[in-house]
């Protein structure tokens, strides 16, 4: 009961957010390039549906590449990392360092050495993406009890053996967790990339509206984006359902989460 009045909460209140903002509306007469009301948003994003639904496919296509790519170098990476604590010391840091550079600052750079094409929107994807990745495989290979790791060697098991069997499986919950958090940036690391230079994708749409000041359709945009970055979030935990099928929820959450 007390599950259900948590989610009810925040609808209740976003509810009443959304009411109030139609009521003053109408009762201001807010113009449409000041602010359109939520029913005019609604009846914008039903009609440009088809609009939206073109650009949201590329959209979630280099989305979809930028988070795969960022997946394979960060288990990569992670697992040099676990292997190597010098090589640990070294990067970890650096990968901090690298998210405190704002994407709209590096993505017209990636633009100037790679062009107008794909690349550099899936690059793009694949900064916003790979941190949360790495970061959380990394510590969940950290945190792996070291007893199971004697006991696989016990037996002859070599350092491949023992990531296969032991440290991987252990670190999975932690790796999902990380790529949960990348999943719903993925959509907006795309988002940013269009922004700079693309043709087609709802960051270009984006930009399109918003410099003609229709902003019933920028809203509907934001929507879209809003349920696109949800829908990656929530593949990312059917997934965790059926792959972690042996856990309790509090046993699929990484250690150190609340």
């Amino acid at each position: 009961m007390k599950h259900y009045r948590s989610n009810l909460t925040p609808a209740l209140f976003l509810l009443a957010l959304l009411i109030l903002w139609e009521i003053a509306c109408r009762a201001f007469e807010i113009p449409l390039y000041v602010l359109p009301s939520p029913v005019r948003v609604v009846e914008t994003l039903f009609a440009e549906l088809p609009t939206l639904a073109g650009h949201a496919a590329v959209t979630v296509a280099e989305a979809a590449a930028g988070i795969a790519l960022s997946l394979i170098l960060a288990l990569l990476l992670g697992i040099l990392m676990d292997c190597f604590p010098t090589l640990r010391q070294g990067i970890y840091p650096l990968l901090v360092v690298t998210q405190t550079v704002p994407m709209i600052v590096l993505s017209p750079i990636l633009i100037i050495y790679m062009g107008f094409g794909i690349a550099p929107k899936i690059l793009t994807v694949v900064l916003m993406c790979f941190f949360p990745i790495a970061v959380s495989f990394s510590d969940g290979l950290a945190q792996v009890d070291e007893e199971y790791v004697h006991l696989v060697r016990s037996y002859g098991a070599k350092r491949p053996e023992i990531y296969r069997l032991v440290k991987i499986p252990a670190a999975l919950p932690s790796l999902l967790s990380g790529l949960k958090v990348a999943a719903t940036y993925s959509i907006s690391g795309a988002v940013v990339g269009e922004w700079i230079g693309s043709q087609e994708g709802l960051g270009y749409y984006l930009l399109r509206v918003k410099n003609g000041y229709m902003l019933d359709k920028v809203f509907a945009c934001v929507l879209v984006i809003i349920f696109l970055s949800l829908c990656m979030n929530g593949l990312i935990r059917l997934y965790r359902h059926f792959a972690l099928p042996y856990l309790t929820p509090e046993q699929k959450k990484p250690r150190g989460t609340l």
